[in-house]
């Protein structure tokens, strides 16, 4: 399998290119929530996407989609015509079935803004004003089902709800597809939208956000020793999925090869990281086993590295076991750090970030390590630093709520 497609909506930028571009040149897209509901709110930073989907998308289908959909519908348009398709999929020039291409996009929490805003309107105006379109747009499965609508997918279409594992989980499972046989093509990814009140106020009663209000470009901090929990980003990552031999048959320009996925389960708390990396680990081994990837070809790790104290050792400590205690051949990039954490959308923007790092040979910064903390024995990306030549790979980890480990490996050609 390989990549030929990318598209990115996030608080770097509105498509993948002004993300890279912002994560290589290390700048923060947290900033402080001006909003009148934010002001009495433990937490009052986060990191919103940068152009509004409303600036980009047709107002009447804008009112149709919950903001989650309307990030992913953008990009996915993205990824599908940077991959070289047209739509609808039935195009002849694209030679491509409409049978044999799939949408698999995940979201951890789906339309909760919908859902919340409706049930605001019910109380306030009563059951009539209520909008027609409320179960469409708060179902978990929306994004994915108008991004099939949207390029006429046939093979299956599917929505991974896995917590902040979602957005890997559905390019992983993309990558089953073409590998069990079931499609040519995939359109892949997470998305989400929970910059709302209740969500907030939640997370920051779990001691799970930053609480760092007056600094948001340096609250989100992977690895300092002065980190104090993530901040809550939004937006989508989007990637096109196909088989090898379908990619060259039409002539498509590759980004890297999509080798695989490990996957695991801690078995442990329902929100707490096995602090041990166990589980982190057996997904390193599952993806080991069931791929043809060597450790050695491993040059680069972007890493969930949320900014929480417990998660983001926990992890180092399973690539180590994995991996070998020694770790300095092996650039360790955070962007968490720039993009905030996007739930169950963090999958897809950061296997967006993954593909680019191999395509370009960078790997970006983590910005705001000031203090590196004593239990982090690995090599940090600060600034971005080129990776080397040759043939390589890298992994992008996704952990979620529940214990749900995704690892996913990526190749040069």
């Amino acid at each position: 399998m390989v990549v030929t497609g990318i598209g990115a909506f996030t608080p770097l930028g509105g498509d993948a290119a002004t993300t890279w571009e912002n994560l290589v040149a290390g700048r923060s897209g947290v900033a402080a929530l001006t909003e009148e509901w934010a002001e009495d709110l433990p937490v009052r930073i986060a990191a919103r996407v940068a152009v509004e989907p409303g600036e980009i998308l047709p107002r009447p289908l804008a009112r149709k989609l919950d903001r989650s959909a309307q990030f992913a519908l953008i990009a996915a348009r993205e990824a599908w015509s940077d991959a070289g398709f047209e739509t609808p999929a039935t195009d002849e020039s694209s030679k491509l079935a409409p049978e044999r291409l799939g949408a698999v996009i995940a979201s951890g929490i789906g339309g909760v803004t919908t859902l919340l805003d409706q049930y605001d309107v019910l109380k306030d105006k009563g059951a009539r004003k209520v909008s027609p379109h409320t179960v469409p747009m708060l179902m978990p499965n929306s994004p994915a089902a108008n991004v099939g609508l949207e390029v006429g997918a046939r093979a299956g279409v599917h929505t991974p709800v896995s917590a902040c594992a979602s957005g890997a989980e559905a390019i992983g499972y993309a990558i089953e597809m073409i590998r069990s046989g079931r499609a040519d093509v995939v359109v892949a990814g997470g998305t989400e939208a929970a910059i709302h009140p209740l969500p907030i106020a939640a997370f920051a009663n779990m001691m799970a956000m930053s609480k760092n209000n007056d600094a948001p470009e340096r609250a989100s901090r992977p690895y300092d020793k002065a980190r104090d929990g993530f901040v809550l980003g939004e937006g989508a990552g989007v990637v096109v999925l196909e088989s090898l031999e379908h990619a060259e048959a039409r002539g498509a320009r590759i980004y890297c090869e999509a080798v695989g996925q490990g996957l695991s389960s801690d078995a442990h708390h329902i929100a707490q990281p096995e602090p041990t990396g166990a589980g982190v680990a057996r997904a390193l081994a599952d993806l080991f086993e069931r791929n043809p990837l060597d450790k050695s070809e491993i040059v680069h790790v972007n890493a969930h590295a949320t900014s929480t104290p417990q998660g983001d050792t926990a992890e180092l400590k399973a690539l180590r076991k994995e991996l070998g205690e020694d770790l300095d051949h092996i650039l360790v990039s955070a962007t968490k750090s720039m993009t905030g954490h996007l739930l169950g959308g963090a999958g897809g923007i950061e296997t967006v970030a993954t593909v680019q790092a191999l395509y370009h040979r960078v790997a970006p910064p983590t910005i705001n390590v000031e203090e590196l903390d004593d239990e982090v024995d690995a090599k940090i990306v600060t600034e971005a630093t080129p990776l080397p030549e040759g043939r390589i790979a890298a992994l992008n980890n996704s952990f979620g709520f529940g214990g749900h480990n995704v690892v996913l490996a990526f190749r040069t050609r």
